[in-house]
């Protein structure tokens, strides 16, 4: 099978860190990638999910926690109590009063 060479631009630490660790695995860099590009072709996707949640969206999520919290304590007549009033009920509860 004839074969053809691929030209890519990537960080510099990126590509020592990569050889790096192709090296403890025991492959080359070309090797570690043809095994991807394979993996790529067989499975028609890419064989990993791809996914990260920015600071942004953890932030958001963050938020709309707390936001919901505040909601159910508003519901509960709990807004406005303190952490320690809040845990003396709970421990008055579990006590039986």
């Amino acid at each position: 099978m004839a074969q053809t060479s691929m030209t890519f631009r990537v960080d510099d630490s990126l590509k020592k860190n990569f050889d790096k660790l192709c090296e403890e695995f025991g492959l080359t860099s070309t090797a570690a990638l043809t095994v991807f590009m394979k993996a790529v072709v067989r499975e028609r996707r890419i064989p990993f999910d791809i996914q990260a949640k920015s600071e942004y969206q953890s932030r958001i999520q963050a938020m709309n926690a707390f936001e919901r919290m505040r909601e159910d304590a508003a519901q509960s007549g709990l807004q406005g109590m303190s952490l320690e009033e809040i845990n003396a009920i709970i421990r008055d509860v579990r006590n039986g009063n």
